[in-house]
């Protein structure tokens, strides 16, 4: 293909997207294939003459398109928002078009300096405490900045090791051998809670240290209460603390942990406080929402995804650090073809020290383009629509008289069940799980919506997980109408059943 074809191409590609997200909205949300449908459509090997493109778009057509879940629908309500935007695609177009390999300065001096400049601007965006910003406002580089991560589950493992790193440091400089800093690595744990993100986990398992869940309290928050007795006991074990993970918008509940107890604990300690926001940090663009944020000043480290509920195609996941020192000292290796800047580097950063791997795209296009081309204004406006539309599902669900919100509504996610005396007279807690679990399953089965279950506590719940930037108050009068309908029908079987 050359310039003259691709242009021909890729002015067809530019409708057939517009095409898809025109009539998104009339397609089932959710695949409906079966496992292996794939094999069976396509060859076994790669051909070995070129192919038409004609050819392969057709195959996207009756073979790719089949077994996709359409996670920009507005009628898509599972997990939580992937979102997606015309200005974020441009921005990657872009990306595309220069595909570098951005390590360090020297690859694209641009692609490193708008990095450092959007990362700043999206920490003003938000609210962060200065520090966390690359450059003061007196134009001198700081100790803190930000770097777009692939994913929070990166972000998390990235600060991990920078966490360990510190506390190596620190027990050297209580007079501990570098040899016997290194046994003691087995030693260090991390604490999160049954609600944080499993990457927490993975994390200390890669590694190599361990981890501390530690039990949520009723309102499915981690507590200063909780956390300060684990540590307690951990020393007495002879086991060393150098991590916290506080989150401010859980995965299950968009619940908040107790951010300021958490830093005072880890403060105390000498643990490296992480603040995971990948969700509900979007809404900090919001200054209505900054207050439920206290004590994110404290942390060591703080990350959200803006391709989450910010508008910015995947991936893009901002992470700040309060001071790099750790961060780069633990991931920095030198090579000698990997040249470093001689001179003035106040405005150099080698972004392959604040990541796992080498190479790394030219992702700041697509969150310049985004920050750009909505303003402050525009991203707001996306955030509080969604956050409006979920409070006006909690009512729709609490005045039908046979739901009960879970959690409290405050931001895009609604968790919510049928009620036990919805369900029936004198039924256990089994009858009223396996009602939620069957409303979920007919949702599936229905696939004019999608959305997912999850437990609290033994308890079956329905989460609904507002945040489409195609969708509207439609889509949701959809959810509501579709819920409702199939309750009643899963009640009727209910009563069938108990008589």
């Amino acid at each position: 293909m050359d310039a003259r074809e691709f242009r021909k191409r890729g002015k067809e590609m530019v409708d057939i997207i517009a095409d898809y997200y025109e009539s998104l909205n009339q397609q089932p949300p959710k695949s409906a294939v079966s496992p292996g449908y794939l094999y069976k459509l396509i060859p076994h090997e790669a051909p070995d003459e070129p192919e038409s493109f004609e050819a392969i778009r057709d195959d996207i057509e009756s073979k790719i398109m089949p077994g996709m879940t359409h996670w920009q629908s507005g009628n898509f309500f599972g997990w939580y928002p992937s979102n997606f935007s015309f200005p974020g695609m441009l921005g990657d177009m872009y990306s595309s078009m220069f595909n570098i390999i951005g390590f360090n300065w020297i690859c694209s001096p641009a692609a490193t300096e708008l990095e450092t400049i959007v990362m700043d601007w999206l920490a003003k965006l938000i609210g962060l405490d200065a520090r966390y910003l690359s450059i003061n406002e007196d134009g001198f580089e700081g100790t803190g900045g930000g770097v777009i991560q692939g994913s929070a589950s990166e972000a998390q493992i990235t600060v991990m090791i920078a966490a360990r790193e510190r506390m190596k440091v620190h027990l050297l400089s209580r007079g501990t051998s570098a040899e016997e800093a290194e046994q003691m690595q087995s030693k260090f744990v991390a604490y999160v809670s049954d609600q944080t993100h499993s990457a927490a986990q993975k994390g200390a398992r890669i590694i190599g240290c361990k981890t501390h869940i530690l039990s949520s309290d009723s309102a499915f928050r981690l507590t200063e209460k909780t956390l300060s007795a684990a540590v307690t006991e951990d020393r007495a074990a002879g086991l060393i603390p150098f991590f916290v993970c506080g989150t401010f918008g859980t995965t299950n509940t968009a619940a908040i942990d107790d951010l300021p107890g958490i830093a005072k604990v880890a403060a105390a300690e000498n643990m490296w406080f992480h603040v995971d926001a990948a969700y509900a940090g979007s809404a900090l663009t919001c200054p209505e929402f900054r207050p439920l944020s206290n004590g994110i000043e404290c942390a060591d480290s703080f990350n959200f995804n803006p391709h989450k509920w910010m508008l910015t195609n995947f991936d893009c996941s901002a992470l700040w650090v309060a001071d790099s020192t750790h961060l780069v000292n633990s991931l920095s290796i030198h090579r000698e073809y990997l040249p470093r800047v001689k001179g003035d580097v106040s405005f150099v950063k080698d972004y392959r020290d604040w990541q796992l791997p080498l190479g790394r795209r030219f992702r700041a296009l697509k969150l310049w383009f985004v920050m750009r081309m909505y303003g402050g204004s525009g991203i707001r406006k996306h955030i509080r629509t969604h956050v409006e539309q979920a409070k006006w599902l909690e009512q729709q669900l609490l005045s039908d008289g046979r739901f009960e919100i879970v959690t409290p509504v405050v931001f895009g996610l609604v968790v919510f069940r049928i009620k036990p005396h919805a369900v029936g007279e004198n039924v256990c807690a089994d009858d009223v799980n396996a009602a939620n679990v069957a409303l979920v399953r007919r949702i599936h089965e229905d696939n004019r919506i999608f959305l997912v279950g999850t437990k609290l506590k033994g308890c079956d719940v329905v989460r609904v997980a507002i945040g489409s930037t195609f969708g509207t108050m439609a889509n949701v009068e959809l959810a509501v109408q579709v819920i409702c309908e199939l309750t009643a029908h899963i009640l009727c079987s209910s009563d069938d059943g108990h008589q």
